[in-house]
């Protein structure tokens, strides 16, 4: 983190030769140029790892890191907003990326899932971000969610090895089912319950094979995550790389985290904030807490379009404390089964 907050000319991270897309290896080789997306994940991390820094009564860090990730709010919703989402980057030459004044990748769903999971976008921003999202990158007639548009073919710059992918293959304009999956997580974090499952279930590989058509378009084992997508004529709708293990462990954890809403804390607390279907009337979770070997049968019950807040939660017939919608239930002790009851209202 310490080597991480050097910035650029718009006070934002520098990209050097790829930050999560390693295929953008050109974008600011000659260190000038600057990354968007790495602004949200620092202000999200920095965020996380304050109260650590707070407890090891390390002031410096504290002051420091409280500084920067004020700077990288203020430097994500100035040079980082485009006019209706938010930029990927700026080349090295200061060109922007990812902005309707780019001629290729005008928008790239990093920056706009990340603005939500990080919750450095203000309300209207916010919901501009996640309209031109949707508006743009989300298929669902041919079930997937690009990771940019349009894909990178003739621009002047030169952003990487990833220009040289047929256009919508892997990252270049296709489903990057690791990022797509953030998307599903942004979409549930902004509290939109009912469109999230749906595109989580878009997601699975076994929507690609529902009928034999789809199946010999998809072309690869539907039981299994794929990598990529692939996004542009005539391949759209052809999985490759599957057995992916970056895909499949987001896509656990969107399932598991931020649709069912089950956290852990600090390692002593469960946390369940549901983002679940207003069709939805209940659901049960067996969870095993392996560090004091105790098994956790959660059951999670709400009349349909009642609400999907958390209004009531009950350890083993004790109320346990709910803060904002979200139960909190005291971990601890060792061995033994405990029953959870979680009401939505």
């Amino acid at each position: 983190m310490d080597r991480s907050l050097k910035v650029g000319a718009n006070g934002l991270p520098l990209m050097g030769v790829g930050d999560w897309n390693d295929g953008m290896s050109r974008v600011g080789r000659e260190g000038r140029g600057e990354s968007v997306w790495m602004a949200f994940f620092l202000y999200h991390i920095l965020g996380h790892f304050l109260p650590l820094c707070e407890r090891r009564d390390d002031a410096a860090r504290v002051e420091r890191y409280t500084a920067h990730r004020q700077a990288l709010y203020e430097a994500v919703n100035q040079g980082g907003w485009d006019g209706e989402w938010y930029r990927r980057a700026y080349y090295d030459n200061g060109q922007p990326l990812g902005s309707c004044l780019s001629d290729e990748c005008q928008i790239d769903a990093l920056a706009q899932s990340w603005a939500i999971i990080a919750r450095a976008a203000p309300a209207d921003r916010a919901a501009s971000a996640m309209e031109a999202l949707s508006r743009r990158l989300i298929s669902e007639d041919v079930g997937i969610i690009r990771l940019l548009t349009p894909p990178f073919v003739k621009t002047a710059n030169d952003p990487g090895y990833i220009k040289g992918y047929v256009a919508g293959v892997r990252e270049n304009g296709g489903q990057y089912t690791h990022a797509a999956c953030w998307v599903v997580k942004a979409v549930a974090e902004y509290g939109q319950n009912n469109r999230a499952v749906k595109l989580l279930e878009m997601l699975t590989p076994v929507s690609h094979a529902l009928t034999r058509a789809a199946a010999d378009l998809y072309k690869t084992e539907p039981y299994v995550m794929a990598a990529d997508i692939y996004g542009a004529e005539p391949h759209i709708g052809r999985g490759g790389w599957t057995w992916y293990t970056g895909s499949s462990g987001w896509m656990f954890r969107v399932a598991v985290e931020s649709i069912l809403g089950l956290r852990v804390e600090n390692g002593d607390t469960l946390l369940i904030r549901p983002c679940v279907p207003d069709e939805w009337s209940g659901y049960k979770i067996a969870w095993r807490d392996l560090r004091h070997d105790a098994v956790y049968e959660i059951t999670v019950n709400g009349e349909p379009a009642a609400g999907r807040r958390v209004v009531q939660v009950v350890k083993d017939g004790a109320r346990c404390e709910v803060v904002e919608g979200t139960a909190r239930i005291p971990m601890g002790g060792h061995g033994g089964k405990y029953e959870v009851s979680v009401t939505l209202g």
